[in-house]
């Protein structure tokens, strides 16, 4: 069985990756997207997947997708397009990976699947956007301005009313491309405060984390400390049910407590979610857990209903 592990950065979580697959008696390969290309002269299938010739992989795993321009990203995700149509499972595939890179159709997703999450606006418009701010700001409310395809907290700004002062939004075109996604806060309720990453496999929650910080931004890359969370029902229930809404094979899943025992708040779902901050708090193996899926689930399918 021969599995290519799709990733533009070989490192701890490829390792892992690998090692579960050889425990499977599989043969993983790291290809960079970037690397792949369409040929319709070179095979019947016409793509071209470094180390594999002719032939396609038995099955892929979505580590990572380096960004680049729109013509450069759109091979990229139309090479895991193919592949799925060509019957090779993909693992997210790329319609999932686009749920949830893309936050306004996360956001949308899980908002039609009911699923709690903050309110949520997404607008080409620099008038309506300052209206909304202005709007909550006026109610004593603030927003997260988020960069729609960011990651690991960066670029995020807290705009609207901040510790008691308006904070108004930044002009659209410094670095949001004339666009505006922003997500109503959901303010600590400890000092410090945290949010939750819980891990979804196969459907089902695995395994949570708390992510602790000062800063109101809790990603571990961000400087959050990881420490283990008990997986409730309270967690497990709706970290579920957002990646089903979103389609995924796994996901990490970032949930924020709400005050007056509201439920919690699903902030993103993660379709290439990294998990070494996790694996140091969690007792298995979250690598082969994932490897253990795509056999057990994935590739335990017929053929002919993989697609």
């Amino acid at each position: 069985m021969r599995v290519a592990i799709f990733t533009d950065a070989i490192g701890w979580h490829t390792r892992q990756l690998r090692a579960a697959l050889r425990a499977r008696g599989a043969v993983g390969r790291c290809v960079d997207l970037e690397d792949c290309a369409i040929d319709t002269t070179a095979s019947w299938h016409g793509l071209v997947i470094p180390g594999y010739g002719r032939e396609l992989p038995d099955a892929a795993l979505v580590r990572g997708i380096a960004g680049g321009t729109f013509e450069q990203v759109t091979k990229r995700l139309g090479v895991l397009h193919a592949l799925r149509e060509l019957g090779v499972p993909v693992y997210n595939d790329a319609r999932a990976i686009e749920r949830s890179v893309d936050k306004s159709m996360t956001s949308l997703l899980l908002h039609a699947a009911g699923v709690p999450t903050p309110p949520t606006w997404a607008t080409e418009s620099a008038a309506q956007a300052q209206r909304i701010v202005m709007r909550e700001s006026a109610a004593g409310r603030a927003l997260v301005l988020k960069p729609l395809f960011g990651s690991q907290g960066q670029g995020l700004q807290l705009v609207g009313s901040v510790d008691g002062t308006h904070r108004p939004l930044p002009a659209l075109a410094d670095g949001y491309g004339a666009f505006a996604y922003l997500q109503r806060y959901i303010a600590p309720i400890t000092t410090p405060g945290y949010d939750w990453r819980v891990l979804v496999v196969g459907g089902r929650a695995r395994t949570a984390m708390r992510r602790v910080s000062t800063h109101w931004i809790h990603n571990v890359a961000q400087g959050a400390r990881c420490e283990p969370a008990e997986l409730t029902d309270e967690l497990a229930t709706p970290a579920e049910r957002a990646a089903a809404a979103l389609a995924m094979d796994y996901a990490g899943i970032d949930l924020i407590p709400s005050a007056d025992g509201a439920p919690a708040q699903v902030l993103e779902v993660n379709g290439v979610a990294a998990w070494q901050g996790l694996q140091r708090v969690t007792g298995f193996s979250i690598a082969r857990a994932i490897v253990d899926d795509l056999f057990d689930r994935r590739l335990a399918q017929p053929a002919a209903r993989r697609a």
